[in-house]
């Protein structure tokens, strides 16, 4: 059997009822540690070594070490698309190689491929100056936007939220609660200081004033 594609965040699939152990204490309700070790090992990006995710779960090497070899075979007994592998001196979750061409044609997909450069520029742009028109993220970026902004509309990360009552009544955009749940932001109160992302100091400036009654963003003095 091949290696497999490791895919971060990949689903680590449930634990069945012969991993049960009883539940542990932890921070805010009760996990046992079946379950708390397909938390880890589903956001882990690197194998973990078992020392380690016992000391993290503060249970015994060989619980975690029988949890482990328990749930591999079971992945394994169940025909699943994913694997549980040691490899590297750790665990870690992989896909198995006989879904490599699904996986290639998810690539290709709307959901599957990733923004390009410009359309997470764009994103940017509508997240912290929402409501935008397309003109006024044009006009920030310096580029005609509207490629870049078809595939966010697409995508369902930003949509129209009505029109200006301006000649031409441009569209106004901005974020979904895709976007949000995508970010895992419970709001958009949740982003990042505009500061922290924006290195270019006169793009941050033109981000923070308001538009001018066209529409447009206004030019900077001077």
């Amino acid at each position: 059997m091949g290696t497999g594609i490791r895919i971060p965040g990949g689903s680590g699939g449930h634990l069945g009822p012969s991993l049960r152990t009883q539940p542990r204490r932890w921070p805010g309700r009760p996990v046992n540690t079946p379950a708390a070790l397909e938390a880890i090992l589903f956001v882990a990006e690197h194998p973990v070594p078992e020392s380690e995710l016992a000391q993290v779960l503060e249970t015994p090497l060989t619980t975690v070490r029988d949890v482990l070899n328990d749930w591999a075979r079971e992945l394994e007994a169940d025909d699943r698309g994913i694997a549980l592998r040691h490899v590297a001196g750790g665990w870690r979750l992989y896909t198995k190689p006989e879904a490599l061409p699904y996986l290639e044609r998810f690539a290709t997909t709307d959901d599957g491929a990733r923004l390009s450069p410009a359309a997470l520029e764009v994103l940017a742009v509508v997240a912290y100056r929402q409501p935008v028109t397309r003109g006024q993220i044009s006009e920030l970026r310096g580029v005609d936007s509207a490629s870049a902004l078809r595939t966010l509309v697409r995508r369902g990360l930003v949509a129209e939220e009505g029109r200006l009552s301006t000649p031409g009544n441009p569209a106004i955009y901005g974020t979904t609660g895709r976007f949000l749940e995508a970010l895992g932001m419970a709001s958009l109160a949740d982003l990042p200081p505009l500061t922290d992302h924006m290195p270019a100091p006169e793009m941050a400036e033109a981000l923070d004033r308001p538009p001018t009654r066209s529409g447009e963003l206004p030019t900077a003095e001077g």
